[in-house]
């Protein structure tokens, strides 16, 4: 039987883990996402779990990492200055097809920046912060609600296409204290196996080879160097590279549709909000405030492939305003897309939109 619970976003996100199979967490504490780290090292023991603190987040991820090889569903859980520190492995993850959960509860930044406040100011950074190119997948959860079921859906993404995949919260979504609901199962997707004909990162139509853990009988060499379908290094052929990096990014990009996951309001409108995360909730205020105005509202809950044949859902647009916690980062995959006008409403220092800072920006609009 499902449960109601009064629960912290990023006690929800924890839970959300442990439902979907996580039974290895490596991490360090660093504010805003401290609570994760602490609800894991609770609950994990008492599910046959493995907790394990490490010296720093160089460390975290790459004992997530090892676990993962393991056949492990494994995570952690960080902010700012230690999801920068992660980057160098995250990029290895990537290289490796080492299916992993990252949960970065941004704060405000550069540096050390604003601990306790909230902030977007990483979604650029989940994207594009390792070297090379690679494609990766970002959830941004708005309630205590979706802090458990992303969560939940992070490792089903991240088996289905053995790749490092993000849930990109924020302070406030990370510490605000909302009802929710606990189901009593959740699904969980098996790794595609590795068949015995198949060569270690030999991959099918999909572009996803199938997954051997190491202890599974296979002999399976991971380098994070150029290698080819054995897992063998080849440095020195161009084609060999090309191959395989294409393969990385199609493997995610090609199956956008299949990852997108948003919800639309009101697809005849004129005037549109593009939000992920905490502005969502204002937003949605101001579209309850206000149904006479006609307002449209695309909420993204994968910002990463970005979907964006989701913005043809308005076919009637002619502008879309974007508030984010940030300078206007994802506006500008925004404007790549569309054709209209793209006006960002960024909000920095970690106070989250007003009504009336969304009122003032339609004004010119309605």
């Amino acid at each position: 039987m499902s449960r109601t619970e009064f629960m912290q976003g990023n006690v929800a996100c924890a839970e959300g883990a442990l439902a979907a199979g996580c039974r290895f967490f490596g991490g360090y504490p660093i504010t805003p996402s401290t609570e994760i780290a602490e609800t894991m090292a609770r609950r994990l023991p008492k599910v046959g779990g493995v907790f394990i603190s490490m010296e720093d987040e160089l460390g975290s991820i790459a004992a997530v990492i090892g676990a993962a090889w393991t056949g492990a569903r494994a995570m952690t859980a960080t902010s700012g200055p230690g999801f920068s520190l992660m980057m160098e492995n995250i990029g290895y993850a990537a290289m490796t097809e080492t299916p992993c959960v990252i949960v970065n509860i941004q704060r405000g930044g550069p540096s050390t920046g604003q601990p306790t406040r909230a902030s977007q100011g990483d979604m650029l950074q989940c994207r594009f912060g390792s070297h090379g190119d690679y494609s990766t997948i970002a959830l941004s959860p708005s309630s205590v609600q979706e802090m458990f079921d992303l969560t939940a859906k992070a490792f089903n993404l991240a088996d289905r296409f053995r790749v490092p995949t993000f849930l990109m919260a924020d302070e406030i979504i990370g510490h605000m204290r909302e009802r929710m609901t606990i189901p009593d199962k959740v699904e969980i997707a098996s790794r595609p196996p590795l068949p015995e004909a198949r060569l270690p990162f030999e991959a099918g139509e999909d572009g996803v080879p199938g997954f051997a853990p190491f202890g599974s009988g296979r002999a399976i060499h991971v380098t994070g160097l150029t290698h080819d379908e054995r897992g063998y290094p080849d440095t020195t052929d161009p084609e060999a590279h090309e191959r395989l990096v294409r393969r990385l990014v199609a493997k995610v990009e090609s199956a956008r549709r299949e990852i997108a996951d948003y919800e639309v309001v009101n697809p005849d409108a004129r005037v549109v909000f593009v939000t992920y995360g905490a502005p969502s909730r204002t937003v949605q205020q101001v579209i309850h405030d206000h149904p006479d105005k006609g307002i449209g509202h695309l909420r993204l809950r994968v910002v990463w492939p970005f979907p964006e044949f989701a913005l043809a859902e308005f076919p009637d647009a002619r502008v879309f305003l974007m508030p984010e916690l940030n300078m206007g980062q994802i506006s500008r995959e925004v404007e790549r897309h569309v054709g209209q006008p793209v006006v960002p409403i960024p909000k920095l220092g970690g106070d989250l939109h007003t009504p009336a800072d969304l009122l003032r920006a339609l004004e010119a609009y309605l």
